[in-house]
């Protein structure tokens, strides 16, 4: 294991900044003092804890340019979608701020005269989160927002290539009043740390949001000390376009939810199924808005696409635009690049392809990357069949203004989150999370504390 990690603007290839690697024995130190923190911090009262989380999303806010403009220069995407990011993670916080006033238990009525019986939650111990570089602030706070609310304290290793951004959360976390030991950062390889927080046993939780490969193996290692897991995985989210849709606002939101962030989301459209009567109209109006994006410089207030994270995903990217023009699918806008491996930027701009079918690897793999591969369908339930034909099972989206068609989808789809007209379904409110091989558990909304809360159940006799 190396000594720093650099930290590079994927729009440039330039330095941002060295950032120290922690080593395995920093990293076991921050874990047993943050387990240490525990008893303190978990008897720390709901409303001083609530009060505190507030204070942190307030120096957050006041900080919002700062925080963007660091997320931008790291992660690439544009400034304003950083901005946004923001105003995302601190919904988190917000919303846990008050959730933690509303950890509740409940009196059971008893089988027997002498007996009283009570169920009460707990939090679970020291919580071990592992966070991606594609929304850095959000899911971060997404994570530590519950976890801090229930009274757990939490560790946090951030992707190697957008680390900056949780180290200022955390510093402000800190300025807030909120211990040292209970919101702590280390930084390190993926594989080294995960092996750390998974063997460790004053490590309770393990919480991941990442590709399903990693999930599954840090779901194996910690069966070994029974950790508690949630998992956000990966996505290969369907888009559906039926006959009535409205199209225009169909191909509005698709934009939204497919070239966001470049592409790269976990939750974003990775598979346009159109009805073949409408599919013609569609793909001509996608292909026109799509050519008009702005693609270039985060940090550039009219870039509307920044670039590919690193040169591992845009080649990804490009042999799956390959391998689908090979095979028949027919370019409609894109297929154009901006590369410098040198420098080491990586720009794809977006592409939208038409006749794409199920034996091409676009339909097959989840992309993170600007391509909206278009294909067709006939009946509901082959469009079902589409959509449902993957392992995965993370976000959906239908557009239909016929009750009925909306009804049977949202009833046949097979996926956590699903959006009926709607291209943004994700906020803190909500329960976010998938089904199959997407996840385990669920964040946000009043379902996204109970993974950080154990329940107990006392009974009183001879009362």
């Amino acid at each position: 294991m190396g000594h720093t990690i650099t930290v590079k603007n994927p729009a440039t290839g330039q330095l941002v900044q060295e950032v120290k690697i922690n080593s395995e024995e920093e990293i076991k130190v921050a874990i047993k003092t943050g387990h240490d923190s525990f008893r303190e911090w978990s008897k720390v009262n709901a409303h001083e804890r609530s009060r505190l989380l507030t204070s942190w999303s307030r120096i957050v806010q006041e900080h919002k340019e700062e925080i963007a403009e660091i997320m931008t220069l790291e992660n690439g995407k544009p400034l304003a979608e950083s901005l946004g990011e923001v105003d995302y993670a601190t919904s988190y916080i917000d919303w846990y701020a008050e959730e933690a006033k509303r950890i509740y238990g409940r009196t059971v009525p008893a089988s027997s005269e002498t007996k009283r019986i009570i169920v009460s939650k707990q939090p679970i111990g020291l919580v071990a989160a592992i966070t991606p570089w594609n929304f850095p602030a959000a899911m971060m706070t997404r994570k530590a927002a519950p976890a801090l609310a229930a009274g757990c304290p939490f560790i946090v290793k951030p992707a190697v290539e957008t680390p900056l951004t949780t180290m200022r959360l955390v510093e402000f976390a800190h300025e807030a009043g909120i211990p040292t030991d209970v919101i702590q950062y280390v930084n390190g390889p993926g594989s080294v740390v995960g092996n750390i927080f998974t063997s460790s046993e004053y490590i309770r939780k393990i919480t991941f949001t990442g590709s399903t490969p990693v999930g599954k193996n840090l779901i194996k290692a910690s069966a070994e000390t029974v950790k508690h897991v949630t998992m956000e995985l990966g996505g290969h989210a369907p888009l559906i376009v039926a006959e009535d849709a409205d199209i225009d606002f169909a191909v509005k939101q698709t934009l939204a939810t497919k070239f966001r962030n470049a592409g790269q989301t976990c939750v974003c459209a990775n598979r346009i199924i159109v009805h073949e009567n409408v599919v013609e109209a569609f793909s001509t109006k996608l292909a026109n808005e799509a050519s008009q994006l702005i693609v270039g410089n985060g940090l550039d207030k009219d870039t509307q696409i920044g670039p590919i994270i690193n040169e591992k995903g845009f080649d990804k990217i490009v042999a799956q635009i390959n391998d689908a023009v090979h095979k028949g699918a027919e370019v409609l806008a894109g297929n154009q690049y901006k590369v410098d491996k040198e420098k080491g930027y990586f720009y794809v701009y977006p592409t939208v392809l038409a006749n794409v079918t199920s034996n091409m690897d676009i339909m097959k793999e989840e992309t993170f990357g600007p391509v909206a591969p278009i294909t067709t369908f006939k009946t509901l339930e082959e469009a079902v069949e589409i959509a449902n034909s993957t392992p995965y099972g993370l976000a959906a989206y239908f557009f239909t203004n016929n009750y009925k068609t909306g009804t049977y989808l949202h009833d046949h789809l097979d996926f956590g989150i699903i959006g009926w007209n709607d291209g943004a379904p994700s906020g803190a409110h909500i329960p976010f999370g998938g089904m199959k091989e997407s996840g385990l558990g669920r964040e946000g909304g009043i379902e996204g504390i109970e993974p950080y809360l154990e329940t107990k159940y006392l009974s009183i006799g001879n009362f």
